[in-house]
C-alpha cells in the first residue's frame, strides 16, 4: 500500500489571516510529504507493507509509528478547516460537547488550555470512545488517540512548525485563533 497525503480541501491561502499561505505550504508541502515519503521507505518489507494507515498507527513502534502517526494527524488536521468556518458544531457533537462540558465556550477553554501545556511538541485533540462520551487527549510527538482505543475527532497540532511563521512563540494565540477556520460540517463527520 502506498500512503499519500489527503488534498488540501481548500487553496493553500483560503486560511488568512489564521494560517497564512507560507505556513500551509512549508506545513503541509514539506513537512507532511516528508511523513508520507519517510513512510512509504520504512514499510517496505515490513508487516505494514500493505496495512491501512490507521493500523500501522495502533501496531507499530518507533520510526514508522512516528512517520505514520504524523501523516494520521496531518490528514484530520488539514481537513479539518475551511475558508470561514462555521462557529460552533450543531448535531449530535455539538449536543454531546454542551451536555459533557456546559457550553462549547467551556469546552474551548478547556481544549486551548489543553493545547498550550503540552510540552514540547504534540497534539490536543478531542476524541471519543465507544460510546460516545468526549474526552480532551494531549499527545506527545506523533501520539494519536487511535492508540488508546479512541476515535479522534478535532486535532490541533502543537508543534512549533504549524505556527511559529504566523504566531511566534504564541501557541495559545494561534489555538484561540483556530476556532474561526474549522470546517463543523467535517468534524462532526468523525463523531
Amino acid at each position: 500500500m502506498k500512503f499519500e497525503k489527503v488534498a488540501l480541501p481548500y487553496a493553500t491561502d483560503a486560511l488568512e489571516p489564521v494560517i497564512s499561505k507560507q505556513t500551509v505550504e512549508l506545513h503541509y508541502g514539506k513537512h507532511h510529504q516528508a511523513y508520507v515519503d519517510n513512510l512509504n521507505k520504512l514499510v517496505v518489507g515490513t508487516k505494514f507493507e500493505n496495512s491501512d494507515l490507521e493500523t500501522v498507527v495502533k501496531e507499530s513502534d518507533g520510526a514508522i509509528f512516528n512517520n505514520a502517526g504524523q501523516v494520521l494527524n496531518h490528514n484530520l488536521y488539514f481537513t479539518s478547516f475551511k475558508q470561514g468556518g462555521s462557529s460552533v458544531p450543531k448535531g449530535a457533537l455539538g449536543d454531546a460537547i454542551n451536555a459533557q462540558y456546559g457550553s462549547f465556550e467551556k469546552f474551548q477553554e478547556e481544549f486551548n488550555a489543553a493545547g498550550a501545556s503540552v510540552f514540547g511538541s504534540g497534539w490536543v485533540w478531542l476524541a471519543k470512545d465507544g460510546s460516545g462520551k468526549l474526552s480532551i487527549e494531549k499527545e506527545s510527538n506523533a501520539g494519536n488517540p487511535i492508540t488508546k482505543g479512541l476515535t479522534p475527532i478535532l486535532g490541533f497540532d502543537v508543534w512549533e512548525h504549524s505556527y511559529y511563521l504566523d504566531y511566534q512563540n504564541r501557541r495559545a494565540d494561534h489555538l484561540k485563533e483556530l476556532w474561526k477556520i474549522i470546517d463543523w460540517d467535517v468534524v462532526s463527520a468523525r463523531y
